[in-house]
């Protein structure tokens, strides 16, 4: 099986004028986010550009984190896309070892990119993101089990595997701003340690 389930959940049926406003609303929300920043994004804004009454942006969204959750939940579905069917060595077709350092590569790019969204996807009442959407720990127990590395523990081994992937980065990258550093240098450095990780852990076990 090379599908693994992801809670993405299914998006709900919806009529099509509906459609049409949430897609329409989306891509305004993309442009003003490119031309300003989150900061710029606001519902009064995103309504007024969208030339849609507040009340239709309040019901779509909810709450200006709504916002940002909504961006965020269509780019983890396109990045899922990508992982379950696109080509190798990302998506099927490749080997254990190559496809996790793909994942690594390719997933901390997308961290990287989305990381201002998510910080502003921030529930203010909750203080954690207002979306949920995480598919690393799911691929990363299916590849080891392919693998055959014959670790004693696969499923923890998963654990601190994600764990190395996604813990650090914000810090990393908050880090690397203050002190003048790029962020996209700051994820190439952090892909390659990933891929001196995962090549380390097969070359041990081939020993």
């Amino acid at each position: 099986m090379d599908r693994p389930v992801v809670p993405l959940g299914r998006p709900r049926a919806e009529r099509a004028d509906a459609k049409r406003n949430r897609l329409r609303l989306l891509a305004v929300a993309r442009e003003m986010l490119a031309e300003s920043g989150p900061g710029g994004v606001t519902m009064d804004a995103l309504a007024e550009r969208a030339g849609l009454g507040k009340g239709t942006v309040f019901r779509r969204f909810g709450t200006r984190a709504g916002i940002f959750k909504a961006l965020l939940e269509e780019e983890a579905r396109r990045f899922q896309e990508l992982v379950l069917a696109g080509p190798p060595p990302l998506g099927p077709g490749a080997g254990p070892a190559e496809r996790l350092v793909a994942y690594g590569r390719v997933r901390i790019a997308f961290l990287i990119d989305n990381i201002d969204v998510a910080r502003a996807a921030m529930e203010r009442d909750l203080g954690r993101p207002a979306v949920e959407v995480d598919m690393t720990l799911v691929h990363l127990r299916m590849l080891l089990a392919q693998s055959g590395l014959g670790v004693r523990d696969p499923e923890s081994l998963a654990v601190q595997l994600a764990a190395a992937l996604e813990g650090p980065l914000l810090l990393y990258v908050t880090s690397a701003r203050a002190v003048g550093t790029d962020a996209e240098e700051a994820g190439v450095r952090l892909a390659d340690a990933w891929q001196d990780l995962v090549e380390r852990l097969f070359r041990s076990d081939s020993k």
